[in-house]
C-alpha cells in the first residue's frame, strides 16, 4: 500500500478516536471554475454546547519525496492557498495539516521547518502512523 494510502487511513481513524465525525473524503473546495479537493473536513460536538459544531478541513502531508525541501514547499503552498479559499468562502471550518511524528521529528524541527510553522501553517496536528493516534494538535 503506497504511504499516502497509509496516512490517509491512519489520520482518519486517529480522528475518529479522537471524537472527530467525518462528513467529507475529500472536502470540494469551489473557486471560481476550479474545484479543489482537501483531503478531510469533519466535525466535532464542543463540550457542553449541544448545538454548536467545532468543523475542520484536514490535509495530509506524508514527505515521501526525494527531497524534503519540496514537500516543505508543496504542504506551506497547498495549506496557503486552501486557508485563502476557506477564507474567502467564509467557511466556518478551520485548516489543519495533519503530518507524521516522523515528519515533525526531521523536516519540520529544522530551522527551515520551524520558521515556515512559524509564518504559514498556524493550525497543525501530529499523528502516529502505527498507533493511528493524534499525539499532539498545534495550537
Amino acid at each position: 500500500m503506497p504511504a499516502l494510502d497509509r496516512s490517509h487511513d491512519a489520520v482518519r481513524k486517529a480522528l475518529q478516536k479522537d471524537g472527530w465525525k467525518i462528513t467529507d473524503d475529500p472536502l470540494q473546495l469551489t473557486v471560481g471554475r476550479r474545484t479543489l479537493s482537501v483531503d478531510l473536513g469533519a466535525e466535532k460536538s464542543l463540550i457542553g454546547a449541544e448545538r454548536n459544531q467545532q468543523r475542520i478541513a484536514v490535509e495530509i502531508k506524508t514527505f515521501g519525496g526525494a527531497s524534503p525541501i519540496r514537500d516543505l514547499q508543496q504542504a506551506v503552498g497547498q495549506f496557503v492557498m486552501y486557508k485563502s479559499i476557506l477564507s474567502q468562502a467564509a467557511s466556518d471550518r478551520e485548516l489543519y495539516l495533519a503530518v507524521s511524528e516522523e515528519v515533525r521529528d526531521s523536516i519540520l524541527s529544522e530551522e527551515v521547518g520551524q520558521l515556515m510553522l512559524k509564518e504559514h501553517i498556524d493550525r497543525l496536528f501530529y499523528f502516529s502512523t502505527e498507533r493511528e493516534e493524534i499525539v499532539e494538535w498545534k495550537p
